[in-house]
């Protein structure tokens, strides 16, 4: 994001919270003025002539009354009518959010980062219940198959629902967990309608990229039979996405390895052999590609079978596929450098080491131009087949037992399947003449190949690997809880819940399949039977492998070699929880008074199977405590408000850190032990938040907000030398001759150790413009801004890392609508601002020093529009703008920037048709 663009943003977000409340007096006297006399020219109205708010504005309205009238902080978004939601995402349409940041998967948003916590720190629940999908990322450098609690909001279509909270602070009856906060989804039922209702909404565009047909279709039917209903609803979508760009394998202090030197001057040569020069391990022309499918079905079953008793039932099914391609045109030179060394002999051809021609390098002694003859080629075609099946049934309801006695109850039981069957890999090497090019900056990178990259005789057959993964969720939950009204202003609230949560799974992999046959010549490795090719990034062309016909051809049956399940984990928790809550409604000095104050008693189990390197192990471990809450609100004057809040609250430790996969060993009597710690605490936090909001008009408000957070318990690597066996927690009969009061001379696990504080500012406003004269009246704008600090010494917790932000933090998050409507149209277009964020702060150790100590992102701008016309009453034309600039996404190695992946999207539209009856 440019300087000028920063500081645009920040200027219409200040522009805005300095002249809304002064806007507010003059929208409050019009407001009044237009009810009494016409309505506002951009609504209908009903028979008694009162405006009657509709599109957009609905959807902005129903949120800020949302917000104004809860007692915790949280912030929403509700959907005027069925598929009218306002973003195709659900992660897309929550970055509007103040506080709320996303990564996108293929242009598309997939998880969030709330108040700067990762993904890893926001609980999601799914009408009321907490939800856990399994769905991965094509890209290893964005944490592929990665096990951990953070939900990927692609896997459901964001037509399935209507409304959604995001919950900021904490209170005692509110599920413990998720540190950052809340997002509650909540899918339609039928008595959300009056009367019955039928809905069908059509769309079908393209992508920039891909120029396919992508097709969206939802639709609902809801009846009702006075005191019971039934609604169902259903989204497909199909789309081929592509992702494309280019990367380094990061990059690495080198020498020649072998290269020929003699081209270049004596300095050079000598800059070379010291050392000092830092070398891109490798670089790559890379696409992403991949055939989505995604199916979303949703029922509701309603029934008061008395005007005290209320019953739900709700089920969710999603199926999430993905059939992906990826392919590269990378250099594979030796001892990781680019282009360099790389000579050997392939079935009985002998190939030169490389021979280098020019070098330049920068200030930083990075080398950003390299001109080689002979340098080490390949192309990377990789498949993988995805599935994610989602499976959800909640039954809720309450009944008034007496006067002024309710119980409320909600069960459920999830599941969460997901399978990659397919993960493999084929490589082509060559060995050619090639320029490399980073002297355009530090996210650019110029391949000059002097051979013909799509002459399948070029190349030569050189590895297979294959590979499979499974991974399974289940999760159980049963809740209720007794709220009893003392007076009319005043209620206790009293209950408790059980939940059972496991996760489970294992992998398979064989690499090098047929090497050693093409290296000898005993296999052809002349792969012109099975080659195609391939039109990559930038309209570059390289030969790349067909699947199927390289198996035919090469005689490979890939099951064989996925016989033993490797990496095999099972963590399973059980919770019980209890509470109590008092929520009052007073006036308290003359100023309205309100809100609830609470505690929450939690214990936790947790049982963990894994493999050692001996053999199978079973750890369990538990813990407990309590967590107060309180919510405070005071109505200071109409339309202004002062909220505080003040909680504990916890975070469960990721399940990788929860397996025991680890080792024990015995070398000459001396006893190590490495595995995983069940015994984990949860992450803590004691949370502080004020926001003082000012509400005014039909759907105005302005908002700010600080908020301050101390983390406990972040986890790190610990040794400990000369302990009893039987602290390890470990079986007396893992390993022979090992007892309880074995000493180990070297115990390394994950434990709780570091602490850090985190403070934010959040402002946040919208409003209608109608103070402009017409027809800028119907305009209207919504905008908010983030800032959030913390730190971390990660060198705690990593060997070779740094102190630096905490992991998915962006300091600067800030949002910009602007929307224009009227009787029949109405159009918005919306602008995100990310700022850039750490990704991992785990580095990457060789002997010849660190590849990098931190990768992370640069900042972003996303552009997003869409447009609605109403042709009748009950038909509506839409159309969906997404990414409009095709922003690149810009991801480096090491606190310094190094050039590590760039890549696009493409703008995707989308044209249709919603009706409804």
């Amino acid at each position: 994001m440019t300087e000028w663009t920063k500081r645009a943003l920040l200027l219409a977000s200040s522009t805005l919270f300095a002249v809304q409340p002064a806007l507010a007096q003059d929208m409050e006297a019009q407001d009044g003025a237009q009810d009494a006399t016409a309505p506002d020219q951009g609504s209908p109205t009903n028979a008694a002539g009162d405006v009657v708010v509709t599109g957009y504005r609905t959807s902005l309205a129903a949120a800020r009354n949302s917000k104004r009238e809860a007692t915790i902080i949280k912030d929403s978004i509700s959907a005027s009518d069925i598929a009218a939601f306002p973003d195709l995402n659900l992660a897309e349409a929550l970055q509007r959010l103040p506080g709320v940041a996303i990564n996108r998967e293929a242009g598309e948003g997939r998880r969030i980062s709330l108040r700067g916590l990762g993904p890893d720190f926001t609980r999601v629940q799914l009408d009321g219940m907490e939800v856990l999908g399994n769905v991965d990322s094509p890209q290893d450098s964005r944490g592929q198959t990665t096990r951990d609690r953070a939900f990927d909001f692609n896997l459901f279509a964001a037509e399935l629902f209507n409304h959604v909270d995001v919950e900021k602070s904490y209170q005692a009856r509110q599920t413990e967990g998720g540190l950052a906060g809340t997002v509650g989804l909540y899918t339609a039922r039928p008595f959300d309608h009056k009367g019955d209702k039928v809905a069908f909404s059509a769309q079908g565009g393209t992508n920039s990229l891909t120029r396919d047909f992508q097709p969206r279709l939802t639709g609902l039917i809801s009846k009702s039979w006075g005191d019971f209903g039934i609604l169902v609803s259903a989204a497909y979508s199909r789309r081929n996405t592509r992702e494309e760009g280019f990367d380094t394998y990061r990059w690495r202090r080198n020498k020649a390895n072998g290269s020929d030197l003699s081209r270049l001057t004596a300095a050079e040569r000598a800059k070379i052999n010291s050392g000092d020069l830092l070398f891109p391990r490798g670089n790559r022309l890379s696409v992403w590609d991949s055939t989505q499918e995604r199916i979303g079905l949703t029922s509701s079953v309603q029934w008061n079978p008395t005007d005290k008793v209320h019953l739900t039932l709700d089920g969710l099914y999603g199926q999430f596929k993905g059939d992906r391609f990826e392919t590269h045109l990378a250099s594979r030179g030796g001892g990781s450098s680019t282009w360099l060394g790389g000579g050997e002999t392939f079935a009985g051809t002998v190939y030169p080491n490389s021979r280098v021609n020019a070098i330049q390098w920068n200030d930083r002694n990075e080398v950003v131009y390299l001109d080689v003859s002979g340098g080490k080629a390949s192309t990377e075609t990789r498949v993988q087949n995805t599935k994610n099946i989602f499976k959800q049934l909640v039954l809720s309801g309450d009944a008034e037992l007496a006067d002024g006695l309710t119980f409320t109850w909600l069960g459920g039981v999830e599941r969460s399947g997901y399978a990659m069957p397919v993960n493999d890999k084929f490589t082509l090497e060559g060995f050619g003449d090639v320029i490399s090019d980073y002297r355009g900056g530090t996210y650019s990178m110029v391949n000059t190949y002097k051979f013909n990259t799509a002459d399948p005789n070029f190349w030569h057959a050189k590895r297979l690997y294959a590979n499979k993964t499974y991974q399974d969720t289940a999760f159980d939950n049963v809740k209720g809880r007794f709220d009893y009204k003392v007076t009319a202003d005043d209620t206790i609230s009293v209950g408790g819940e059980w939940r059972r949560f496991g996760n489970s799974g294992y992998y398979a992999e064989q690499d090098n399949i047929l090497t050693s046959g093409f290296v000898s010549g005993k296999v052809n490795a002349n792969p012109s039977a099975y080659a195609q090719t391939y039109t990559g990034y930038s309209g570059q062309d390289w030969t790349i492998v067909d699947f199927p016909k390289m198996l035919q051809t090469l005689g490979i049956n890939r099951s064989q070699y996925l016989t033993n399940k490797l990496g095999v984990f099972a963590v399973e928790e059980w919770t019980g929880a209890a509470f109590v809550q008092y929520d009052w409604n007073h006036i308290l000095a003359g100023v309205p008074f309100r809100g609830n104050i609470g505690a929450r008693y939690y214990r936790t189990t947790v049982t963990s199977d894994g493999l050692a390197s001996v053999g199978p192990v079973t750890v369990r471990g538990e813990y407990e405590g309590v967590l107060p809450a309180a919510n405070l609100i005071f109505e200071l004057d109409q339309g202004l408000m002062v909220r505080f809040a003040a909680s504990k609250n916890i975070n469960r430790p990721s399940l990788g850190a929860l397996a025991v996969n680890g080792s024990v060993n015995n070398d000459n009597g001396n006893i190590t032990v490495s595995l995983g710690n069940p015994n984990l605490r949860p992450y803590k936090s004691t949370d502080f938040d004020i926001s003082t909001e000012y509400y005014f008009g039909s759907v105005g408000y302005v908002a700010a907000a600080l908020f301050y957070k101390t983390l406990d318990g972040y986890i790190s690597t610990q040794t400990v030398n000369n302990v009893p066996y039987a602290q390890t927690g470990l079986p007396d009969n893992l390993y022979p001759g090992v007892t309880g009061s074995t000493i180990v001379d070297s115990y390394s696990r994950p434990v709780n150790l570091l602490k850090t504080n985190l403070f934010g500012v959040e402002l946040s406003g919208q409003t209608d413009f109608k103070f402009l004269p017409a027809p800028f009246d119907r305009l209207g704008t919504a905008v908010n801004f983030t800032y959030v600090d913390s730190r971390l010494d990660y060198s705690k917790i990593y060997t070779g890392s740094i102190a630096t932000t905490l992991e998915g933090l962006s300091k600067y998050n800030a949002n910009a609508t602007l929307y224009y409507q009227d009787k029949a149209f109405d159009a918005r277009v919306s602008a995100n601002y990310r700022s850039g964020y750490i990704f991992s702060a785990s580095p990457v150790l060789t002997a010849l020093g660190p590849d990098h100590d931190v990768t992370g992102f640069e900042g972003t701008v996303y552009v997003d529009m869409s447009a609605h016309y109403a042709l009748t009453k009950n038909v509506q034309l839409t159309l969906n703008g997404i990414n409009l600039t095709n922003q690149r996404e810009r991801q480096y190695s090491n606190s310094t920037r190094r050039l590590y992946v760039v890549t696009r999207s493409g703008t995707t539209l989308l044209g249709g048709i919603r009706v409804s009856f």
